[in-house]
C-alpha cells in the first residue's frame, strides 16, 4: 500500500517540478491567423470529403492522396 502511495507522490512531484520549470518563460508567441489561413482551414473542416479542398495545403492530411481517374 505504501509503495503505491509513494509512487503516486513521487510522480506528482516530478510532474510539478516539470510544470514549474517549463512555465517560467515570459515569452508568448501568439497572434491572430492571417485571413487566407483562416479561409483554408474553414475549407478543410466539417466536410464529408475534406481532402478535395485540402490536398497540398498545410492543413490537409499528408497521408491522403487523390488519384484522378480519367
Amino acid at each position: 500500500m505504501f509503495k503505491v502511495t509513494n509512487a503516486i507522490v513521487i510522480s506528482a512531484l516530478i510532474a510539478a517540478i516539470f510544470t514549474i520549470l517549463t512555465s517560467a518563460s515570459d515569452r508568448l508567441d501568439a497572434s491572430p491567423m492571417p485571413a487566407q489561413a483562416q479561409a483554408d482551414m474553414k475549407a478543410c473542416a466539417q466536410q464529408p470529403w475534406p481532402y478535395l479542398n485540402c490536398v497540398g495545403t498545410p492543413y490537409g492530411n499528408p497521408r491522403i492522396r487523390v488519384i484522378e481517374i480519367k
